[in-house]
């Protein structure tokens, strides 16, 4: 299995449990990586063969922008399911990452890898 990666994708959403949270929006930052078998893309050097990842970082702007949960956990397990279905990946490893979260630390987050890497 080859992986087609997105690194520090920024997204802004509504995130938190403290009151004072659930009236802003707060910038999260993704790491991705996703199973994919880059071979037929490489062989006919078309778009259409293989995972487009701006269409990827798309869909997760839009999901993450219209949503509002109050935690990491929840966010980064429906965009790890969103992703498999709607884009049919096998295989993903996805680290959501909320700066500022604590003032002793430079970023909380978690680690969901979801499938089977083949």
């Amino acid at each position: 299995m080859d992986i087609i990666f997105i690194h520090k994708l920024h997204v802004e959403t509504v995130i938190g449990v403290h009151p004072w949270e659930r009236q802003i929006r707060q910038t999260l930052i993704l790491d991705l990586e996703l199973g994919v078998d880059i071979c037929p893309a490489a062989a006919t050097d078309q778009l259409d063969d293989t995972l487009d990842y701006q269409q990827v970082a798309r869909r997760i702007g839009e999901f993450a922008a219209a949503s509002d949960f109050q935690l990491v956990e929840t966010l980064g397990e429906r965009i790890a399911a969103l992703l498999r279905r709607e884009f049919a990946i096998p295989w993903l490893r996805l680290i959501l990452r909320k700066p500022g979260a604590l003032h002793e630390a430079r970023e909380v987050g978690v680690v969901i890898e979801r499938g089977c890497r083949g």
